[in-house]
């Protein structure tokens, strides 16, 4: 769907409207009203932040359209991120992750070996620090739990 907005004195005015609705209520797109293009909000790289939460309207091209504000954090602001990612993981016991380490590019925890990518299901086991091939969980309609160190199925009882 097309949308135009109300411009006065090169200026937009309220908001996009579709173009459906302004022939219906004028018969023809007005003379005031000129073409918008919707642009979504834009996702934020791992250290940016949207500047603000709404898009200014201004013309790129000839044409209107929503312009985000994004930025990079201030070096406070990584560094608090990266605060929170740490405590986070620190929160909760991770015997089986003890090998891996925080990477202050991604802001993430990581294991010292990439995942396999030949397209198999696969666990981190601590005990060997290796990925292993996750057996299949058992058809017996039972519920189980993985046992990492042993890489075997557990009946829960």
């Amino acid at each position: 769907m097309n949308l135009y907005i109300k411009i006065e004195n090169g200026e937009p005015i309220n908001h996009p409207a579709f173009e459906d609705n302004l022939l219906q209520a004028f018969g023809a797109i007005p003379q005031d009203w000129e073409p918008f293009v919707r642009l979504e909000s834009p996702t934020p790289s791992i250290y940016q932040v949207l500047d603000v939460q709404e898009s200014k309207y201004q013309k790129v091209n000839g044409v209107w359209t929503d312009v985000w504000a994004v930025r990079d954090m201030t070096a406070e602001e990584k560094a608090t991120k990266q605060q929170a990612v740490k405590d986070l993981w620190n929160s909760v016991p991770r015997p089986n992750l003890v090998a891996w380490t925080f990477n202050e590019e991604t802001c993430r925890y990581e294991p010292p070996i990439s995942y396999p990518t030949d397209g198999q299901d696969y666990f981190w086991q601590g005990t060997t620090n290796t990925w292993q091939i996750r057996p299949h969980y058992p058809t017996d309609g039972k519920q189980y739990k993985l046992d990492i160190p042993t890489a075997t199925w557990v009946l829960v009882e």
